[in-house]
């Protein structure tokens, strides 16, 4: 069986090249499962200070996860980019991670079809079943 190769993707915002892969998770809450994609994006090498922003969907699906098939745009991408580099993320900088997390972001930040989730990295963070319902309501409102 041969080695399954990550798609890197490019994009141009702010007169420079960003280099982002998105991978595909799932995430269990409390009534469902969940997809969620993890965004890492590198804005000077691949040893340069990479962003990761794990995003939930917002999807509400009868069958849940098995059915959800979202994935960030690359509008999805500079938003992303935008909110990370007005908080703090040096893309110049080497090495280390810079996280978008649910706990100190999501207040003031989300994508129309995301949420962002700190559930991936930590079982112990917000039920993503809640938070994706309470999404979909305000929607519907």
């Amino acid at each position: 069986m041969g080695t399954i190769r990550t798609r890197l993707r490019k994009l141009r915002a702010g007169g420079r090249e960003f280099v982002w892969k998105g991978e595909i998770h799932h995430v269990s809450g409390g009534r469902d499962c969940h997809r969620c994609v993890r965004l890492r994006v590198w804005g000077a090498g691949k040893n340069s200070r990479v962003l990761q922003a794990d995003l939930l969907s917002k999807a509400v699906l009868p069958w849940g996860c098995a059915s959800d098939n979202s994935y960030p745009t690359p509008k999805d991408v500079r938003e992303v980019i935008d909110h990370a580099l007005t908080h703090g993320w040096d893309p110049d900088a080497a090495g280390g991670v810079f996280v978008l997390s649910e706990d100190e972001h999501a207040a003031a930040f989300e994508l129309t079809d995301f949420l962002l989730t700190d559930r991936l990295r930590d079982e112990g963070a917000p039920d993503p079943t809640t938070r994706v319902f309470s999404a979909f309501e305000r929607t519907t409102d």
